[in-house]
């Protein structure tokens, strides 16, 4: 899929009504990738917050409830004693997994390079 280049047909992409911005926003914050990322099980909340070292557990809340609104996970009450919740991908967030892999994969695959291209550029706006 190709982002529409702008004075095209398609320019809704670039308004800010856009229903594809708040999913976009979404799926594009780090906190969103990296639990999805975890999901490839199901598993319970603070087994994914040990997973990702940094979150806060105010900030994993708003992430899990934005990727259940929007479809992407499910949330499963165990009947258990206390109550436990457990989380898994939905298919909808099974189909991104591929995307994310690729994304992923590009950030490794370019990481040095880019490293190099900030220490350069904070090279040159401290002279």
């Amino acid at each position: 899929m190709a982002i529409p280049e702008a004075g095209t047909s398609a320019d809704i992409v670039y308004r800010a009504d856009c229903p594809s911005r708040p999913i976009l926003d979404q799926i594009a914050d780090k906190w969103s990738m990296m639990v999805m990322a975890v999901l490839n099980e199901p598993r319970r909340f603070n087994e994914i917050k040990r997973r990702l070292e940094g979150v806060t557990q105010r900030v994993l809340t708003q992430t899990l409830r934005r990727l259940e609104r929007n479809g992407m996970i499910a949330r499963r009450v165990l009947p258990t004693s206390p109550v436990g919740v457990e989380y898994s991908l939905t298919p909808l967030g099974e189909s991104l997994r591929e995307p994310f892999g690729r994304l992923y994969d590009w950030t490794v695959d370019n990481a040095d390079e880019i490293q190099r291209h900030q220490m350069e550029y904070d090279r040159r706006i401290q002279s």
